[in-house]
């Protein structure tokens, strides 16, 4: 049975320049090559899986009226309920900020206030975020242009999507039903961490579904298109999709996404051109991508992807 690749980032001297740091830096990048994922296994977020995932039951058993008021006329921002796939979602910007969790998410669903519940989810992006800075210096590195580390961190909004899928109900039929549907996520890095309800499954560059069973201690790391954009296409991002079997709990699952900011052009370094890699993709702005892309999505067209858009 096919797995993903699992890489240790457990070691805390897990620094630049190290020998440490390079033989992780070589299984990223043998990994994302081959993939455009692997699973990082980094114990510290043990600290925070119970008081997480009981938040997101906490949240999640609201009332659907006190939900709602999560709205947000930015594309794919705030509450979502998916009726046909049985899932819902909440979504919103600069997860890494105590400030934006407060008063984009806790004090809307918690006008009283809701402490424990902010201080969990930042304990968790600060968690998430470090990691994700240490792996694109990483990929960075592996192409020869790590001078664009600083520039691009610093140009990245980390958002923080809280996802329920709703457990299956037995039926006479055991097949898996699709409960989010294929897709590349179009952003820098995606790390997605989850209960221990699986049903992620990652597509192979041979069109294999591959079954993800993360163990609690670990993160799903993930390669998206704007990174592949900016590294002129020499970077796959994964096709992946959730399906879920009957009999299934509810199935929690927090993403940390890692995407450009409004307003920075994403643009392939002079680096990543010569005559055998010639310019792909026309240079954007991921925010107004994202609008194009929404107006789509509302026709039901989910066929054009950011390369669509920008290939040259």
């Amino acid at each position: 049975m096919m797995k993903i690749p699992v890489i240790d980032f457990s070691n805390q001297d897990l620094k630049p320049g190290t020998p440490e740091w390079d033989m992780v830096k070589l299984q990223v990048w043998q990994a994302i090559h081959e993939y455009g994922c692997f699973e990082a296994s980094f114990g510290k977020i043990l600290e925070v899986w119970k008081p997480l995932f009981g938040a997101m039951e906490e949240l999640f058993d609201l009332p659907f009226q006190t939900k709602q008021l999560c709205d947000s006329d930015v594309p794919f921002r705030g509450y979502k309920r998916v009726e046909r796939l049985n899932n819902e979602s909440i979504l919103i910007d600069d997860a890494n900020v105590a400030e934006s969790i407060e008063q984009r998410l806790t004090k809307i669903l918690w006008p009283q206030g809701n402490s424990n519940f902010s201080k969990t989810l930042l304990s968790y992006s600060e968690i998430a975020s470090g990691l994700e800075k240490k792996i694109w210096r990483m990929i960075l590195e592996s192409f020869g242009v790590e001078k664009y580390a600083d520039e691009l961190i610093g140009s990245t909004n980390y958002k923080l999507r809280l996802i329920k899928y709703e457990g299956q109900p037995h039926s006479q039929s055991n097949e898996p039903t699709l409960r989010a549907r294929a897709h590349y996520d179009p952003g820098w890095v995606t790390l997605l961490y989850q209960n221990e309800v699986n049903g992620l499954e990652i597509q192979t560059k041979h069109g294999e579904w591959i079954s993800v069973k993360p163990s609690p201690d670990s993160f799903i790391v993930m390669t998206g298109d704007s990174l592949s954009v900016w590294l002129n296409g020499r970077l796959p991002s994964p096709k992946h999709r959730v399906m879920m079997v009957a009999g299934n709990n509810t199935r929690y699952c927090v993403g940390l996404f890692a995407d450009p900011k409004g307003g920075y052009q994403v643009k392939i370094p002079e680096e990543l051109v010569d005559e055998q890699n010639p310019f792909m993709f026309k240079p954007f702005d991921y925010e107004e991508f994202l609008e194009l892309y929404a107006s789509q999505y509302a026709k039901g067209n989910l066929s054009y992807g950011l390369k669509a858009y920008y290939t040259i």
